[in-house]
């Protein structure tokens, strides 16, 4: 979890913000690099052509947060649709001229702005081996990096949610096989990318009744971006709630086919000893 100083200055985004959503997730440049899917250079880099905000000094550290996160992702976004740099430096001037720079940041940081309040965390090949004993194969290893669980590091790790990473750890010690469980994830992300889509539809819903080829009224985005913080905590629970019943209807029709076949079994065998018991000559 951030540690957040009693005494930190809000961010010019924070005004725009319900009390719930102010206190952000902070990064060094190095975590604000790799939960943004770009590199410390590229950071360096935008920050110098004025695309990206500089960080809050403390002392001699520079303090990122989730503002610097959402701009990143809009940055990477535009440059895999074709954009130049100075195209994207173009239209972000316009669009701050045009409009309060704390509502554009408000608003790009309550749509685009990490849901999870967790953070990246390194481990060494000793500690994965302590976590999940011999169970962690070089081919699971490889399999985790490939689903993107794990992130290479020179010798190390890095996880993106440790405790997703604990909570595998504690299945596969409870003899849940790893390559089982990594199957699983590898089979569920597609079901969950869909959910996903549709609570980000439900929460970028709020932007339907505007053009969508022009940012909303300046007027109308400090209530927008409290609308969206509010949602999203609701898509959440949601979430939870409807896995939660799923979990109860798979495990529900498993252990009730696992009974049927009991009984079938039993059944069967009951029906062969009285047939046995009928076929006996009467003395």
């Amino acid at each position: 979890m951030p540690n957040m100083p009693p005494s930190a200055p809000p961010s010019p985004a924070d005004s725009d913000m319900p009390a719930s959503a102010a206190s952000r997730n902070e990064y060094t440049v190095d975590e604000l690099a790799r939960v943004s899917d770009t590199t410390v250079r590229n950071v360096r880099a935008y920050q110098d052509r004025g695309l990206l905000a500089p960080p809050e000094k403390r002392g001699r550290v520079g303090v990122y947060d989730d503002t610097h996160v959402s701009r990143l992702k809009l940055i990477n976004h535009l440059l895999s649709r074709g954009y130049t740099l100075a195209n994207i430096q173009d239209l972000i001037m316009a669009v701050d001229e045009g409009h309060d720079l704390r509502s554009i940041l408000g608003l790009e940081t309550a749509i685009g702005g990490r849901w999870s309040r967790e953070r990246p965390k390194k481990y060494s090949l000793i500690e994965l081996l302590q976590m999940f004993g011999d169970k962690a194969s070089p081919g699971a290893l490889a399999k985790a990096v490939d689903l993107g669980l794990l992130e290479r590091d020179g010798l190390s790790f890095v996880s993106g949610s440790p405790t997703a990473l604990a909570a595998g750890a504690t299945l596969a010690k409870e003899g849940i096989p790893l390559a089982d469980l990594l199957d699983a994830v590898g089979i569920a992300r597609p079901h969950f990318s869909a959910v996903a889509k549709a609570l980000v539809d439900l929460v970028v819903h709020q932007l339907d009744r505007y053009d969508p080829d022009a940012l909303p009224p300046p007027a109308d985005v400090p209530a927008l971006v409290d609308a969206i913080w509010r949602v999203r905590p609701l898509a959440m629970v949601l979430v939870e709630s409807e896995m939660n019943r799923a979990l109860e209807e798979a495990s529900g029709d498993y252990l009730g086919d696992r009974v049927a076949a009991i009984m079938e079994k039993k059944l069967g065998h009951a029906a062969q000893s009285d047939a046995g018991k009928n076929k006996r000559p009467k003395k």
